[in-house]
């Protein structure tokens, strides 16, 4: 998957004569071709400034969006974050690619335990689902099908490392037709994002417009003991609005509090659909 922005084609024009045949011509000179203007890039300017926003904080914060209504998409951050609990959304696609047939049901007990880990991010339940997939072995197998480059999975679920550019991927893996899930699987995994349960509903939701009419989200919070015990946090999602309908992620750590690290998610989810917003007013592509 690109992650370039819209681009846009120079344009031009000159103003033609008459032609007059052989010989040579007694008519008006030839006007002077009027000069190629660049149209203006509002894609790639709006990303300028999301570079300049996410630089600020060195390092420790990347993030990714992607409009499903047109053409527009930014990444910014390569830096490879833990997981924490957004890796279980990958825990549920892997799961689900397991089924044989594709598209079979999940036993009653397998989706009582999806349901666990993705709506109220129960980590008996990851624990219970990760053994099922065969661990990191099954992880790294099913993200070579969802088109995932950058995530490397971890003995333990949690430390598996990821870049905000491969969530993007992930998500658009999981909404597609054409991704490796089936209709019922994408709705299947879509609903329960939706259903996450309100305490847990920051981070990328900060970013949604009043009226969105569906808002999907998991989120991932811990400390590392490789920083000093500092929080990472986490927000992967997506927002369906009335002219776009965006996947979005946001990888951050080095906080000195979850309390912290939330509100720089939401201040760069916010922020990031802010500028993309802007940036394809009036857009044509992006029809509600």
């Amino acid at each position: 998957m690109s992650l370039a922005g819209v681009a846009t084609a120079a344009f031009g024009a000159t103003r033609a004569r008459d032609g007059g045949g052989a010989g040579p011509s007694h008519g008006p000179s030839p006007a002077s071709p009027i000069p190629t203007t660049p149209a203006i890039d509002r894609v790639a300017e709006a990303r300028t400034r999301i570079e300049a926003y996410v630089e600020r904080y060195d390092g420790h914060l990347a993030v990714a969006a992607l409009d499903r209504q047109g053409t527009a998409a930014v990444a910014v951050g390569a830096k490879r974050f833990e997981t924490a609990s957004i890796v279980k959304v990958d825990i549920l696609a892997a799961l689900l690619l397991r089924q044989k047939p594709a598209g079979k049901a999940l036993s009653s007990d397998t989706r009582r335990l999806a349901e666990a880990m993705i709506v109220s991010s129960d980590n008996d339940a990851a624990v219970a689902l990760w053994q099922r997939i065969d661990g990191s072995r099954g992880l790294t197998a099913a993200n070579r099908a969802l088109g995932l480059r950058e995530t490397r999975p971890s003995s333990h679920w949690g430390l598996t490392t990821t870049t905000a550019a491969d969530q993007l991927r992930l998500l658009t893996a999981l909404t597609s037709p054409t991704g490796p899930l089936t209709p019922q699987d994408r709705t299947f995994v879509m609903g329960l994002m939706k259903k996450v349960i309100p305490e847990q509903r920051w981070g990328v939701t900060a970013g949604r417009e009043p009226g969105s009419a569906s808002v999907y989200v998991k989120n991932g919070w811990d400390t590392a003991d490789v920083d000093g015990g500092r929080w990472l946090v986490n927000s992967i999602g997506r927002i369906v609005e009335a002219r776009h309908d965006w996947l979005i992620a946001v990888l951050s750590d080095h906080h000195v509090s979850q309390k912290e690290g939330i509100r720089v998610v939401e201040q760069a989810a916010t922020y990031v659909l802010k500028e993309m917003r802007a940036a394809t007013a009036g857009d044509g592509s992006s029809q509600g």
